[in-house]
């Protein structure tokens, strides 16, 4: 039953209602009303519904009201006028107030309805498909543009920082100062240089296709204390890790990293500068083929009504620390590929931790 493509027939006679469900329910599954309100109801209940059918000549309200009605409480389903008229001011009336699909005349022929839901439930697919398009063009273009703001933002700051450094040390003859300059330029440099690794990382997950390995966290891992163990040690940041893995599992080794990497490099950077038990802690356990990963820190933590957005494409939670805005919303990504899910716990000025469940593949 379910399958079958779903019609509502309003008319204010029983006796049609009942022939045209005896005559249909074979082929489709047939809801009736008796009235509009009725016929409302219907609707609100069954979301379902790809054609309506409505008299035309109904006490209190004609079938043209009526879909002129629903034209806008429930645009999707295909609007069909059953009449035994066929004057041209209804016609008109029906085509530029109820925006109908067809006519059909009264007495009705089955094969005339047959063709009449054939072809309006090919014409609700492809409007269905078409506003599905139309809602994710206008997602990537509300993304392109902060995208375009973003990149001439992100890529001018260290650039002018660059530019500043340059112009400053023209004037410098002193060693000391001229290394400072080098300094900021060495770090606007290495900004802009992870502003571009991020937006690598952003269209590699975008275009890229999975490639399935064997997966050892514990090698992953490993990888990843090598990269963080020296900020660990410079910030006086307690970093350790632990992995259980008593059985195979497979993954794309390329998000699975950009995932740890990302959240690691937050866990560090959001740091309480002026706490003294600073600590970033990474949990593995592989089980009944699913991984959970905790990525915990001491960290600065996450307003409340913040944890929702941090993921969207350039969200910035915090002022202190200046990032690309890319890297949670990659996590985001890079879960979307591997099926995966992340939840998040944070207190401001205690800490956050992020839980990452992904099944093997």
């Amino acid at each position: 039953m379910s399958g079958k493509i779903k019609i509502l027939y309003l008319d204010d006679e029983p006796e049609n209602l009942i022939g045209f469900k005896a005559s249909l329910r074979l082929n489709y599954q047939i809801l009736t009303a008796v009235n509009v309100p009725q016929a409302i109801i219907c609707l609100n209940d069954h979301p379902e519904i790809k054609v309506v059918f409505c008299d035309q000549r109904m006490p209190g309200k004609t079938g043209v009201d009526f879909f002129e009605e629903i034209r806008v409480s429930h645009p999707l389903p295909v609007r069909i006028l059953l009449t035994a008229y066929t004057d041209v001011e209804s016609i008109i009336d029906a085509i530029n107030k109820g925006n109908i699909f067809r006519f059909v005349k009264k007495p009705w022929i089955e094969a005339d309805i047959i063709w009449a839901v054939d072809e309006a439930n090919k014409f609700y697919l492809a409007n269905s498909m078409l506003s599905v398009k139309n809602d994710e063009l206008q997602k990537a273009y509300n993304e392109l543009n902060k995208f375009a703001y973003s990149v001439s933002h992100d890529i001018r700051g260290p650039l002018s920082g660059i530019l500043g450094a340059i112009n400053l040390a023209r004037e410098i003859d002193d060693i000391e100062e001229m290394k400072e300059m080098l300094f900021l330029m060495e770090k606007s440099v290495k900004k802009l240089d992870t502003y571009v690794l991020s937006m690598h990382d952003y269209y590699s997950l975008q275009r890229g296709e999975l490639k399935i390995t064997e997966i050892d966290f514990n090698k992953v891992t490993d990888e990843l204390k090598t990269i963080f163990i020296v900020n660990a040690k410079i910030n006086n940041v307690a970093f350790n890790v632990n992995v259980k893995q008593d059985e195979i599992f497979r993954s794309d080794y390329a998000p699975l990293r950009l995932i740890l990497n990302n959240l690691l490099s937050n866990a560090f950077k959001y740091q309480d500068r002026n706490s003294n038990n600073k600590s970033v802690e990474v949990v593995v356990e592989v089980h009944n083929s699913v991984a959970t990963i905790y990525v915990k820190d001491t960290g600065i933590g996450i307003l409340g009504s913040h944890v929702s957005e941090i993921f969207n494409l350039f969200y910035r939670s915090n002022s202190l620390e200046v990032g690309s805005g890319f890297g949670l919303y990659n996590v985001k990504g890079a879960l979307l590929k591997l099926n995966g899910e992340i939840e998040v716990q944070s207190i401001l000025h205690q800490g956050t931790t992020f839980k990452v469940t992904i099944p093997s593949i």
